[in-house]
């Protein structure tokens, strides 16, 4: 394996956009709205397609707004069909996130047509070009950057208002009862998701972000049930991905005598794998580890060392 500053880059920006992804996530998870990161990350192709139609250019500033408004529609529709429509959530969120997706994509096909803009790289991304589109002479990629701005954004958001997401996170009723908006922590939650998705989509793609928006958070409460330990773990998880998936992505292949496979779907399998260890091994939740303790409280000798006490 011949390692280069291009694969240091290519690890960074993908972990920095994993780590971005994995801090509301936690919060998704905790709220068991993880669903609702698969529809955000979907459903923000329209505002994608419109800002691009608009503005004719891929400025992050347009497309920020693009998908913020549309990720705050996505979770108001949600809202409004479940409340008025008397429909189950989970449905709810079938129907607007697959509506809005079919939507952007018919507006990125005839986006395409007009901006450079290609509608297979919003699906899986292009990891492995980052390091080719810098900023000046700096030799720092742009999604460095944007996956960066996005990380230190949701980073501040948390530590800012942190026993406010924390309570609204665990009982809503009693954060508005002490004067704190639940709708608007839910609001500002389901903007950072979407900011961060569409920061994330030139990188790794729209369906890796939903890999890392759960994955690293679901492992994260596998082995822990404190929130700040949860996001520090699930954002070493994240960044453990990346640097596995790219390098899984440079010597799985040649064992199956493949020339080449992309880096964003490895990382994806990289969380895969972390979570399925976590799901086997974790000292509290660990099925392999409850089965040991059930045998040995099963164990005869065990009981009448027990009895004896």
């Amino acid at each position: 394996m011949n390692w280069t500053s291009f694969d240091t880059w290519i690890v960074v920006v993908g972990a920095l956009c994993a780590v971005a992804c994995a801090l509301p996530g936690c919060f998704l998870v905790l709220r068991k709205m993880s669903m609702m990161g698969d529809a955000i990350s979907h459903a923000v192709l329209p505002g994608l397609a419109i800002a691009f139609l608009i503005t004719g250019t891929r400025a992050s500033v347009p497309m920020f707004f693009g998908a913020a408004i549309a990720g705050v529609l996505t979770a108001l529709f949600t809202q409004w069909i479940a409340r008025f429509g008397n429909v189950d959530r989970g449905a709810a969120m079938g129907i607007v996130f697959t509506t809005l997706f079919a939507i952007g994509l018919i507006m990125i096909r005839q986006a395409a047509d007009h901006v450079d803009l290609d509608p297979g790289c919003v699906l899986y991304g292009a990891l492995e070009m980052t390091p080719l589109d810098t900023v000046g002479q700096t030799g720092i990629p742009r999604a460095a950057i944007v996956n960066g701005g996005a990380l230190l954004a949701n980073l501040l958001i948390i530590l800012v208002l942190f026993k406010e997401f924390r309570l609204g996170a665990f009982d809503g009723a009693l954060a508005d009862t002490l004067g704190f908006s639940s709708q608007f922590l839910h609001y500002l939650l389901m903007t950072m998701v979407a900011v961060t998705t569409v920061a994330a989509f030139e990188s790794v793609g729209s369906i890796i972000v939903i890999a890392m928006l759960i994955v690293p958070p679901a492992t994260a409460l596998l082995l822990t049930r404190k929130l700040p330990a949860m996001l520090i773990i699930a954002s070493i998880t994240a960044a453990a991905s990346a640097l596995i998936g790219h390098v899984g992505a440079l010597i799985v292949p040649g064992w199956f005598g493949m020339d080449a496979t992309t880096t964003s779907g490895m990382i994806a399998l990289a969380a895969g794998i972390l979570f399925t260890l976590a799901w086997l091994f974790s000292p509290t939740e660990g099925i392999v580890v409850k089965k040991l303790r059930s045998r040995e409280l099963a164990d005869p000798v065990f009981e009448e060392s027990l009895a004896g006490k």
